[in-house]
């Protein structure tokens, strides 16, 4: 019940700072947890990334407003956040459809978006299995790419998958790693980098042990992971064609159920996905830390 009461305690003072500067570190430290675990738990719950859950209230407020009032498209703008009357102007047309002058008329069909809250729900019909792990700090490497908040990590990331098999990089990640290709040792992945200013991005990459003494070309990234207490969550696979479909429900599951009823959140740090050699399954790595109350 604490965890439901932070989490619409945070959203409370979302919904009051609609028309002001929302600070992302003073929501996750009303909801007892640090920024990086907030806005993680908040996609994942919600399927949508933090900063759009408020562009989308920020703007269901203006058109309310618009056609309630004789208030100027200039002073909307500025009153929901937004530097110009054009920047507002696209952005409300994006979502509603129709421009703010238009939204004025009787009759305009406008989208609403309402304000969320949190409540428990008991599921228990499917287990989640899990340990916790203590690893020291290794170094791998491979191929990232940037996330931004805005951005749906359940469409970009397996277009990455799928271009990293296309355009050669699988292949080159293999033979520097000094295995063959296709030779049953599989590649992880991790979520990292979590960038805390104001664009809130992450990076993403596939990855595999960085061998002693190798020399990686330059266009490959390197990447320590840092010694950790590390709760370890598993899925069966029963074919290579599901695991987007697992990974993407697992995550979900992790950051939706298991946190909120447990003692735990996120460390800062990379979050991996982990595919045990000659098993199908599927392994997510996170590191933990005492929710602090």
């Amino acid at each position: 019940m604490d965890w439901i009461q932070r989490m619409n305690s945070a959203i409370s003072y979302i919904e009051d700072n609609l028309t002001n500067d929302i600070d992302y570190d003073t929501a996750a430290k009303i909801a007892c947890c640090s920024v990086y675990h907030f806005q993680r738990m908040f996609s994942f719950i919600l399927d949508i990334p933090l900063s759009e859950y408020i562009r989308h209230r920020r703007l269901t407020l203006a058109a309310l407003e618009i056609q309630n009032s004789d208030i100027k498209v200039i002073d909307l703008a500025l009153k929901y956040g937004y530097d110009s009357p054009d920047s507002f102007t696209r952005a409300f047309h994006n979502l509603h459809g129709v421009t703010p002058t238009v939204a004025r008329d009787m009759g305009a069909q406008l989208k609403a978006y309402p304000r969320i809250s949190f409540h428990i729900s008991i599921k228990g019909d499917v287990e989640m299995n899990y340990r916790f792990v203590e690893k020291e700090a290794y170094t791998v490497f491979g191929k990232s790419i940037t996330i931004g908040l805005n951005e749906n990590p359940y469409e970009v990331v397996p277009k990455f998958w799928v271009d990293f098999q296309q355009d050669g990089t699988y292949q080159r990640i293999c033979e520097t790693a000094g295995f063959e290709p296709y030779s049953g040792k599989l590649l992880n992945a991790a979520v990292y980098d979590f960038i805390n200013d104001g664009s809130y991005r992450n990076k993403y990459i596939i990855y595999t042990l960085l061998p002693h003494g190798a020399e990686i070309p330059k266009d490959f990234d390197i990447l320590a992971i840092p010694a950790s207490r590390w709760v370890v969550f598993s899925e069966k696979l029963h074919s290579v064609e599901e695991s987007g479909n697992v990974v993407q429900s697992l995550w979900k599951r992790i950051f939706s159920e298991w946190f909120p009823a447990s003692e735990y959140e996120a460390a800062e740090g990379p979050q991996l996905e982990v595919y045990p050699e000659d098993t199908k399954s599927v392994e997510i790595w996170v590191p933990v830390v005492k929710t602090v109350k």
